[in-house]
C-alpha cells in the first residue's frame, strides 16, 4: 500500500471545555471527524474546529452520534432505525451549515461511538443511516468500520464507502471492536500501535484477541483524539508509516 489516510475524532469539547489537543492533532492527521452536536460540541466549537482544519488543509467529516453528552455517545439510546437515520441527518445538516460559514465543506460521514458499534453489527440500523445520507447527498461518502454491516450496507446501496481500521483499539474475530472496559480494548503504547499497523499494511491481517488474525480492508487509520496519548500516537504512526514508505494522504480531498 503506497498511501493511507490518518483520521481522528475532533471538535468534541463543549463551550469553554476542550477535549484533547485538536490543534496539535490537526497538524498530524489528514482527515478530521468533527462532532456535530449529538455526543459533543456546539456551534462555536464546530466553527473553530472547522476553521482550524481548513487552515491545516485537513479534510473534514461529520461525526454524528447518540444525543448523550453525559455518556459521550458511548451508550446506546433505544431508537427505531428510521429515528436514528433522522437523528444523523439533523446532525450532519448542522455541521454542513456551520462548515459553509467556516469556508469549508463536509467531505464524508463517520458515525461515533455506540452508534458506530451498533451500526457495525445491526444491518437495519446500518441501512437506515445509509438511506438517510443518500437522501441528503448520494455522493457524500461514508467512512465505515472495516468488515462490518455499515460497510456492507453502503456497498449494497451503491453508496460511496471507505473503510477504516483503528490504531488504538483491539479487535474481535467478528471484525468489531473489543468493547471498552474489557481487557484488550485499548492500545495506549504508541510504538505497539505502530508495530501492529506496519504488520497490517504488510499482510492485510489484523490481530484479534479471540482467534487468528483476520483480513480487513482499509483506506484510513483512526487515532482517537480524546485520549491522553492521541498526539504522541498520531505522530509516531505517521513517522513510522513514512519510514515504511507509506504516504499519509486524505481518502477524500478537502
Amino acid at each position: 500500500m503506497s498511501y493511507i489516510d490518518l483520521n481522528s475524532d475532533l471538535g468534541e469539547g463543549y463551550g469553554p471545555w476542550d477535549m484533547g489537543d485538536d490543534a496539535q492533532v490537526l497538524s498530524i492527521v489528514t482527515s478530521a471527524n468533527i462532532a456535530c452536536g449529538g455526543h459533543a460540541s456546539d456551534p462555536e466549537t464546530m466553527y473553530k474546529t472547522l476553521v482550524l482544519a481548513r487552515e491545516r488543509g485537513v479534510s473534514v467529516g461529520a461525526h454524528p452520534g447518540f444525543a448523550d453528552p453525559l455518556g459521550f455517545g458511548r451508550r446506546i439510546i433505544p431508537m427505531a432505525p428510521e429515528e436514528i437515520g433522522r437523528m444523523c441527518a439533523a446532525q450532519i445538516g448542522a455541521l454542513t451549515g456551520v462548515a459553509a460559514l467556516a469556508g469549508t465543506r463536509i467531505a464524508y460521514v463517520k458515525t461515533h461511538g455506540a452508534l458506530a458499534n451498533l451500526a457495525a453489527r445491526d444491518r437495519e440500523v446500518a441501512d437506515a443511516i445509509v438511506a438517510a445520507i443518500r437522501k441528503m447527498d448520494p455522493a457524500l461518502p461514508i467512512l465505515a468500520i472495516s468488515g462490518t454491516q455499515s460497510e456492507q450496507a453502503a456497498r449494497a446501496a451503491g453508496h460511496p464507502v471507505y473503510s477504516e481500521i483503528f490504531a488504538d483499539r483491539g479487535y474481535l474475530s467478528s471484525g468489531q471492536l473489543v468493547p471498552r472496559g474489557q481487557a484488550g480494548a485499548m492500545i495506549e503504547d504508541a510504538a505497539s500501535a505502530a508495530d501492529r499497523l506496519v504488520s497490517y499494511l504488510d499482510t492485510g491481517l489484523m490481530p484479534v484477541i479471540d482467534g487468528d488474525p483476520i483480513p480487513l480492508e482499509a483506506q484510513s487509520i483512526c487515532v482517537h483524539g480524546d485520549s491522553a496519548h492521541a498526539v504522541a500516537m498520531a505522530a509516531e504512526i505517521r513517522n513510522r508509516l513514512a519510514a515504511h514508505g507509506v504516504t499519509i494522504k486524505a481518502f477524500v480531498e478537502p
